[in-house]
């Protein structure tokens, strides 16, 4: 009895899913024949409301590239994903982000900045937890005024004003003729490549 039961049902199942395909390419195909007519004696042309029936039909409809006759399915098929990412491009658009920085809270920012030019993003941070502000450290570094500051000098350009005061070091170890060490040090000033100071001592020490 139960496997009669079980049989009904799955006979039924059968009909009702082999009704709503018939259903849907009977909508298929007229909804060709539709476009066709409206489409003479040019070529066919659709709108946008064809391809999203088609991406739908071929979402919903195992059989659906059996009923296409006025494109290839690889065309539907592109314009499903093309549905896809519209459809997550608007949802993501409807996201709300985090809420923005009051207008005083951001004028707060800049005026203890400007009145404490030594006082940095950490120091104003926990100024304002002091008020009952809660915003974070990189908000206020955010919304810090922007310091014009002369640039810096290139190393060419250290080099050559200090050139004069510059020394090179170097100090290394000569082998002699009777296998003994000797320790040199040797001072040479940059502006002339002058040799300025040179020592050498087979016992080297910290003086």
């Amino acid at each position: 009895m139960r496997s009669v039961a079980i049989s009904l049902l799955l006979t039924l199942r059968s009909s009702l899913r082999n009704r709503a395909a018939l259903q849907l390419e009977i909508l298929a195909l007229r909804h060709q024949l539709e476009v066709v007519e409206r489409s003479r004696p040019r070529r066919v042309r659709l709108t946008d409301a064809d391809r999203a029936l088609w991406a739908c039909l071929s979402r919903v409809w195992d059989d659906w590239r059996t009923a296409i006759l006025i494109v290839r399915p690889e065309t539907v098929r592109a314009w499903h994903r093309r549905g896809v990412r519209l459809f997550w491009t608007w949802k993501s658009r409807r996201r709300k982000g985090r809420p923005g920085v009051p207008a005083d809270v951001r004028q707060l920012i800049r005026a203890m900045a400007d009145a404490n030019l030594l006082w940095g993003a950490p120091r104003i941070h926990v100024e304002l937890l002091k008020l009952g502000i809660a915003v974070s450290q990189a908000t206020v570094t955010k919304y810090m005024p922007r310091r014009q500051r002369p640039p810096s000098q290139t190393w060419r350009t250290f080099l050559t004003n200090h050139v004069h005061q510059i020394v090179a070091a170097d100090f290394f170890v000569v082998p002699t003729a009777t296998c003994r060490l000797l320790f040199v040090l040797v001072l040479l000033s940059h502006d002339r490549r002058r040799v300025v100071h040179t020592a050498v001592t087979a016992h080297p020490t910290a003086a």
